[in-house]
Formats: structure tokens, C-alpha cells, sequence
């Protein structure tokens, strides 16, 4: 019983490096790993003054952006495995003046 305690164990310490390494590499209701770093920044849980309006990259991965879906993950701990602020997230449509208001349906 030990050994198959050990080998289950290696199985799920593999099975979460693997989820590690891939993860930026996700898409997430259309915006990428890449994209996402890029409005990082602004949606992070860290308070930064500097960050306060988004960059032109990060607004345009916002544009791309499937803006219901985010909603779907405002409660979800997932964005916040990714360091994301759902509420800060839902922000940048109006922030980068893609809209004059947003609300999730």
C-alpha cells in the first residue's frame, strides 16, 4: 500500500508541474498567455499608481477579448491562479475606452 501512496503522490506532483508549465500558454476567453501579460499590470492584485491607465498592447488583447466570458470567471478562483483581479479585469473595457460602460449579463 506504501508504494502505490508514493506513486500516486509522483502522479499528481507531475500532473500539477504539468498544468504549471503549460499555463501560460492558455488561452482564456480569447486572450493568451501573451496577451494577458500584457494588461498584467493592470488587473494584477498589486496596487501600482503607475498602472493606473492601460497600455495601447494591453487594449488591443482587450478588444480581442471575449468580454461575457470574463464574467462567467469573476467568481472562479482561476483567474486568480493567474494573478488576475476579476474586478479589475471587468474594468479595462472602460478603461481603455472600449465602451462607455460594461456590466456583466
Amino acid at each position: 500500500m506504501d508504494t502505490y501512496k508514493k506513486v500516486m503522490i509522483v502522479v499528481m506532483l507531475l500532473a500539477i508541474s504539468n498544468n504549471i508549465m503549460f499555463a501560460n500558454g492558455m488561452t482564456i476567453c480569447n486572450m493568451t498567455g501573451e496577451e494577458r501579460k500584457q494588461c498584467e499590470p493592470y488587473v494584477s492584485g498589486i496596487i501600482n499608481i503607475n498602472y493606473k491607465i492601460p497600455s495601447h498592447a494591453c487594449c488591443s488583447a482587450t478588444a480581442k477579448a471575449d468580454l461575457q466570458c470574463l464574467c462567467r470567471y469573476k467568481d472562479s478562483r482561476l483567474l486568480s491562479f493567474y494573478g488576475i483581479d476579476p474586478r479589475k479585469a471587468l474594468k479595462l473595457p472602460v478603461n481603455c475606452k472600449l465602451v462607455n460602460n460594461f456590466h456583466c449579463k
